[in-house]
């Protein structure tokens, strides 16, 4: 086991992540940034060390100081969290070959999956279901009329990158080449067949170093916003248990085609009218949502993460993963939803986070705390775990009502709001869903 660990990120991850070290008797390095410098993650871990000014380029995102720090630090292994260098392949390489562990999958298998357009050959080749694509390209002519061959509507998407970010739907040529103009002229992009009426659904891989690949079920995350995740819940309201079973195995050999290593997630499209997946990509790290998973599977995937990255051999067969009841997490955001979910940093001047029985939050803030403008807007996950999805939700509602954050706007009352809802409530939901129904 690792004696000392440098977590490569910030807020509710980093103290994650270092809640995990401690229980198993890791010491903890955090790193942070000039607006960072009392940061909860700082306050929490062993020794703390400064990297650089604010925006992330020169802190977070900055490898070689990452690397330095961690070296300075007599750090054993690197843990990225997810977003900054978390899929970064150079930054994993760069850790190895300092002779650091990185808590991840290697770094030819990031680079492989990282490349959306490679990954969908590789996938394919493996037999994996496809929505009908188009080869990457910056030409806008081209792309259309490839547009044309597959059919409208169209998912626009960038060959590299995640988080959503870039991807553009287009019902006609003109809503097309809007798109390309605005993310294809300065990177590749590909097209698929948009699939209008589906569900997002994504698969938890867990593989040693040894050839050794189990599932541990599926997390539905149909409910967003401009393709970031707003709710997610596991198992999926939408599978019956032969669905469920062909999607874990989708998923096992998606992963043993690339000879992934550690923790990741297999994501599909689910056409709601013929129960047909389609591969999208794979996720090389830790989800934000890996707490649904943890909750009803009772398997701590952080803890997993840093055993496999020791070279330990993954001890469960896919016999021995068995699931009990519902989980429901919900991204409390420093967003305001009445204006578009514009971030909405400050100062917060309370706050009170709920408890009782079946509440989980995993938070990065605390009164006092100060919410940049710099980073990513999630502040905490609220996250409720009962033995039918009715009763998470019941469990749900009671925690929002509980929650209190006063200085910023958060998406709080949001997430009530979707709560009632009597079609969330009867699991008839996709991936429109909160633009067609809860944003006018």
């Amino acid at each position: 086991m690792f004696k000392r660990l440098l977590i490569a990120n910030r807020g509710e991850i980093a103290v994650r992540i270092i809640r995990a070290c401690q229980e198993l008797g890791i010491e903890t390095v955090a790193v942070y940034s000039d607006a960072d410098y009392d940061a909860l993650h700082v306050q929490l871990a062993d020794v703390a060390y400064h990297l650089g000014p604010a925006p992330a380029e020169n802190s977070y995102a900055n490898a070689a100081a990452v690397v330095a720090v961690a070296k300075m630090a007599n750090a054993d292994a690197i843990h990225p969290g997810y977003g900054f260098l978390s899929e970064n392949a150079d930054f994993a390489e760069m850790v190895q070959q300092s002779g650091l562990v990185f808590v991840g999958p290697r770094a030819e298998t990031i680079r492989k999956v990282g490349n959306k357009d490679a990954a969908r050959t590789a996938m394919s080749q493996a037999g994996l279901p496809m929505a009908q694509g188009s080869a990457p390209s910056t030409d806008a002519a081209e792309l259309s009329k490839m547009a044309e061959v597959i059919g409208y509507p169209v998912i626009l998407k960038p060959a590299s990158g995640g988080g959503g970010n870039g991807i553009s739907a287009a019902y006609s040529r003109k809503e097309l080449l809007q798109a390309v103009e605005k993310v294809a002229s300065s990177s590749p992009c590909f097209l698929e067949k948009y699939i209008t009426d589906a569900r997002h659904i994504e698969v938890q891989i867990v593989a040693d170093n040894y050839g050794h690949v189990i599932h541990l079920g599926e997390r539905e995350c149909s409910l967003q916003r401009r393709n970031q995740k707003l709710l997610e819940e596991a198992p999926s309201s939408g599978l019956t248990a032969t669905m469920r079973q062909k999607v874990g195995e989708l998923a096992v050999r998606a992963a043993k085609s690339v000879h992934y290593t550690n923790v990741g997630t297999v994501e599909f499209l689910m056409d709601k009218n013929s129960g047909d997946f389609y591969f999208m990509e794979i996720n090389p790290r830790i989800q934000v949502e890996h707490g649904i998973t943890e909750a009803i599977t009772g398997i701590d995937l952080i803890k997993t993460q840093i055993q496999l990255a020791t070279g330990e051999p993954l001890s469960l067969q896919q016999e021995d993963v068995t699931f009990s009841g519902h989980a429901i997490e919900c991204r409390i955001n420093a967003e305001d939803p009445e204006l578009g979910f514009l971030p909405s940093p400050g100062k917060i001047g309370f706050y009170h986070q709920p408890g009782g029985p079946n509440v989980r939050v995993d938070s990065g803030v605390c009164t006092g705390s100060t919410v940049h403008p710099y980073y990513d807007s999630l502040i905490a996950k609220l996250i409720v775990h009962a033995k039918t999805r009715g009763d998470a939700i019941r469990v749900m509602k009671r925690a929002l009502a509980e929650f209190r954050i006063e200085g910023i706007k958060t998406t709080v009352a949001f997430h009530r709001e979707m709560l009632n809802d009597p079609a969330f409530c009867s699991g008839d939901i996709d991936t429109q869903f909160v633009a067609k129904r809860m944003i006018s």
